[in-house]
């Protein structure tokens, strides 16, 4: 069990940068827990705030519902409390459920909702699902507010009144003026998280309304070149932040961008750029072709050598 309490764990996480580190998987698509462990005790040297176990680019929509409090155990202990662990819990109430409750045991801080699946549902029902998984638990939860989950304030505002452990919101469709309202509402009541991919192309504005954090991808396999681009966005340098960019996440866009399912398989195929191979992705995710792997490796090669000094260590 955590000895976080949900609003100590929302503080800590608001504070930093936030990372979603991959589900190494082996050739035959079985977890690679080996892996997993070096992963994440490599990933706790870094300035990391949290880390969020079985999320979105952990593959949490192709792990087994018995397979996610797993991978959160292994993640807890390679950690040692060196940062809070979050899991990735959602499908439908029921599973979500039996999954945060499963994540809770296996001493996660807190709980990402990601979005119910495949259903659009009304405030009224989305809201019911939200408190159920809040109430199955006391560790902090934060809401994914993207695809077929998008709460409005009002909804997410009568949401905060019943459910204290309801601590954070992580924005994943980019509706600047539905960012803006809900931050209005809610102030402080709640720690924000950028959640676009790429996070980092909308984190300097998204600092201005409020959003103090986002959970970073590429912190996998340049955890360096990450966090050095999150003090500039906190400095507001915008010489460093644009050559980050062009530089370097652009370039990565455009790979990414070329085919569905990439915005997790190019990060799975960085950990096998720099020498931490993580095995591929599971179906129906594809890997990167050849072509695109040599890219990506140039890339890579171009950042400056601090920036990826440690990476194969």
């Amino acid at each position: 069990m955590s000895k976080m309490t949900p609003k100590e764990m929302a503080a800590k996480i608001g504070s930093g940068l936030l990372s979603f580190p991959v589900t190494p998987f082996k050739a035959d698509h079985s977890f690679d827990e080996a892996t997993y462990r070096a992963n994440m005790d490599w990933l706790c040297g870094y300035d990391v705030a949290g880390l969020f176990a079985a999320g979105g680019t952990g593959e949490f929509f192709s792990l087994t519902a018995a397979e996610v409090p797993e991978v959160v155990r292994i993640a807890v202990e390679e950690t040692k409390g060196r940062v809070p662990v979050l899991a990735g819990t959602g499908y439908g109430t029921a599973i979500a459920r039996e999954i945060a409750v499963g994540a809770e045991k296996a001493g996660a801080d807190g709980l990402l909702l990601l979005p119910p699946y495949l259903m659009h549902a009304e405030q009224e029902g989305l809201a019911a699902h939200v408190e159920a998984i809040c109430n199955a638990v006391k560790i902090g939860v934060i809401v994914y507010n993207r695809d077929n989950a998008i709460l409005q304030p009002d909804t997410l505002a009568r949401l905060c009144e019943r459910c204290p452990n309801l601590v954070g919101y992580k924005d994943g469709i980019g509706d600047i003026e539905l960012m803006t309202r809900v931050y209005t509402r809610m102030g402080d009541r709640l720690t924000y998280i950028g959640g676009l991919p790429t996070a980092e192309t909308f984190a300097l504005p998204y600092l201005d309304m409020g959003v103090t954090t986002y959970s970073s991808a590429v912190f996998n396999f340049v955890p360096e070149f990450a966090t050095n681009f999150y003090a500039a966005v906190r400095k507001r340098d915008h010489a460093a932040i644009h050559a980050g960019l062009k530089d370097f996440i652009l370039p990565l866009i455009a790979i990414r961008n070329r085919k569905k399912g990439y915005a997790v398989s190019i990060i799975k195929a960085g950990m096998k750029v720099i020498g931490r191979d993580s095995g591929p992705v599971r179906p129906p995710l594809t890997d990167l072709t050849d072509a695109e792997m040599a890219e990506l490796t140039a890339l890579v090669k171009a950042l400056p050598a601090a920036a990826v000094s440690q990476a194969a260590e």
